[in-house]
């Protein structure tokens, strides 16, 4: 009989448990994006031109967006962003984000390009 009274407390602590709500977590601007440097300045030399490429012009609180990149194979550096989408997957489709670019979740550097007929997250450093 106390075997029967166990499982049935158990049971009805289940049931009367709510239940764990973790949905995909959505990020559409700049302010949710994770690794964002606070301290690039426009025209600085930056490092990673691949992942977590993305800074503000931090002077003044949350400044201008900029991007770390290496154009004509010179010293990589600090641009300005063209606008952010936030968080994309690589490859998914991005057809009404053209011209922004984006940072998959595990930080690369995606911009939406037009190829083949649609518009897909690509890598932005490629």
């Amino acid at each position: 009989m106390t075997v029967i009274a166990a499982a049935s407390a158990i049971v009805a602590a289940t049931m009367a448990a709510p239940q764990a709500n973790a949905g995909p977590q959505t990020c559409n601007d700049a302010f949710c994006v994770p690794g964002i440097d606070g301290n690039a300045e426009l025209g600085a030399p930056c490092g990673n031109t691949s992942y977590y490429v993305f800074g503000v012009d931090g002077r003044n609180g949350w400044g201008r967006l900029l991007f770390c990149g290496s154009p004509r194979r010179y010293d990589p550096r600090w641009f300005r962003s063209p606008p952010m989408a936030g968080i994309r997957d690589e490859g998914s489709l991005c057809t009404t984000e053209m011209d922004q670019v984006a940072q998959a979740p595990d930080g690369l550097f995606l911009t939406c390009v037009p190829m083949n007929g649609d518009s897909r997250w690509r890598r932005g450093d490629a």
